[in-house]
């Protein structure tokens, strides 16, 4: 690998359980990983003492100042002011390329079509990083991003696999440091940056190749699980709502255990271009 890039990985009370380093090692990864923490985070200590230098910390109340949050409130146990310091770290580090990602990832597998079944295989990551990173500059995307398991619901006949790739842009980013970019909203960040920015021509891109796996919704306590289950899934889906109103609504998601949860319609959600032939 001929570039410089590292990975990081946002974490909060997660010293302990902080899933996506071991995932990383285990899956072939050899290259630097650092953890994004704040200072509020009550086991600073533990991550200081695991990591060492590897440990980047921030203040929470000086990123806010460089975005819209979206509210008045002072629940700070979200992502979103780690995620507008990633680009900051890159800077700071010299690295032309990161990786941004949580701490809860277990698997990354690469899947593909055989037989009429969508099946799935690991690869080295050094290569797949590599890959990705050659498909960011290639495209002339703002940040590209790794598949989700649920995406592939339906096996070869789902609709996101099918198409090949996507617009929206979930969990695990690939980014060029020359290129920075803000998430937007205290909760649904990723889905309202997306949604806003993507209406605003904003490039961003998942293909369907490749995917990461997460621990269950909700199942690993700190980071985000406690305010989810403190306030819901639809008041976190309606920070999107409120950010791009014209391509995102309230939905219900599940089979037979609906939950609420955002949908962005995606004929309102990007800009259009036009065939030369309705040129007047």
């Amino acid at each position: 690998m001929n570039r410089s890039f590292a990975v990081f990985i946002l974490s909060y009370g997660r010293a302990d359980r902080c899933y996506t380093y071991d995932t990383l090692r285990a899956r072939g990864y050899d290259g630097d990983i650092y953890l994004i923490c704040s200072d509020d985070d009550a086991t600073l200590d533990d991550y200081l003492s695991k990591f060492g230098d590897k440990v980047l910390v921030f203040n929470k109340r000086e990123s806010q100042k460089g975005f819209d949050i979206g509210d008045n409130f002072d629940d700070d146990r979200v992502v979103v002011f780690a995620r507008n310091k990633c680009f900051e770290f890159a800077a700071k580090l010299g690295v032309d390329f990161f990786i941004e990602m949580d701490d809860d990832y277990v698997d990354f597998r690469y899947r593909y079509q055989c037989g009429g079944k969508l099946l799935a295989r690991h690869l080295p990551l050094d290569a797949v990083f590599d890959l990705y990173f050659d498909f960011l500059i290639l495209s002339g995307a703002t940040c590209v991003a790794l598949a989700q398991g649920g995406d592939f619901i339906g096996g070869v006949d789902g609709s996101f696999f099918k198409k090949g790739y996507s617009r929206k842009l979930m969990n695990v980013y690939f980014c060029k440091t020359s290129s920075p970019f803000l998430f937007y909203g205290r909760l649904n960040e990723d889905t309202t940056t997306y949604a806003l920015l993507g209406r605003q021509g904003v490039l961003f891109l998942t293909p369907y190749l490749f995917m990461a796996t997460q621990k269950e919704t909700q199942s690993n306590a700190g980071g985000l699980s406690d305010i989810y289950r403190e306030r819901g899934t639809y008041f976190k889906t309606f920070y999107s709502v409120m950010y791009a109103p014209s391509c995102v609504r309230v939905a219900t998601m599940g089979d037979g255990h609906a939950r609420i949860h955002h949908k962005v319609l995606s004929n309102f959600a990007y800009p259009k271009i036009l065939s030369e032939k309705v040129r007047k």
